[in-house]
């Protein structure tokens, strides 16, 4: 079963500096029918004008993942870490017991777009921690890389969960496979591009919650990016 979201129908807010387009309720956007999906609570999409960023501020027992698309976005956390993430940066933030940080756009010229996610994490109570790491456009092409996992395994970020959380870049007329085990749910979400999923079609920022099925069958029809989540 394949439940498409599609990217018009999200919640939107409009601050000037922060555009940001809503899978699942956030913030001042409440819809009760859409509140997660498995252990994915947060999607965002943000694109955030140069010289604006997102003040210090905390949270607490979240996983949150960045994936930027264009730009740079600079961090700073109440663990000592800063860094500058660009397109191809995967980074994990584990809220845990407390954290402090604020998110800034690195240009004082260009806008910066990136996926803001978050996760429920297996375990209360974490230490708060970071990583990052970087995966080339050609660790991405034509396939599904792994970039995040509950293990770390093949160089992926560890997110502290039952996921493993997968990146693909296609050109026209890829196709590539993605088997679930029995009792195992996705999400797609489609950056940029036109693909089919088992013969359904999104498109540029729509999502799709998928249930009940064995292997998904993905093909683009234009340049495109996408994420999978591999949910328990």
């Amino acid at each position: 079963m394949i439940t498409i979201r599609r990217s018009n129908e999200r919640g939107a807010a409009d601050h000037g500096w922060l555009d940001s387009k809503h899978t699942f309720s956030f913030a001042g956007y409440h819809d009760p029918a859409h509140m997660g999906f498995r252990s994915l609570r947060v999607l965002n999409e943000d694109r955030v004008a140069a010289r604006g960023g997102f003040p210090t501020h905390g949270h607490r027992e979240m996983e949150i993942v960045s994936y930027v698309i264009e730009g740079a976005l600079g961090h700073q956390d109440s663990t000592g870490t800063g860094s500058v993430l660009k397109p191809g940066d995967v980074q994990r933030m584990t809220a845990g017991s407390g954290i402090h940080h604020s998110e800034e756009n690195a240009s004082l010229t260009e806008a910066v777009h990136f996926l803001q996610i978050w996760i429920h994490p297996d375990t209360p109570r974490l230490a708060p921690g970071y990583e990052q790491k970087h995966f080339t456009d050609d660790d991405r092409q034509g396939k599904l890389r792994l970039v995040g996992s509950r293990d770390g395994r093949e160089g992926s970020i560890t997110i502290h969960q039952d996921v493993s959380l997968y990146a693909g870049l296609l050109a026209p007329n890829d196709r590539v496979e993605q088997t679930l085990a029995s009792g195992r749910h996705a999400w797609i979400q489609l950056v940029r591009g036109t693909i089919t999923v088992n013969g359904e079609t999104l498109r540029a920022g729509d999502g799709a919650a998928i249930s009940a099925e064995s292997k998904l069958v993905i093909q683009a029809s234009a340049p495109s990016e996408l994420l999978l989540f591999d949910l328990a």
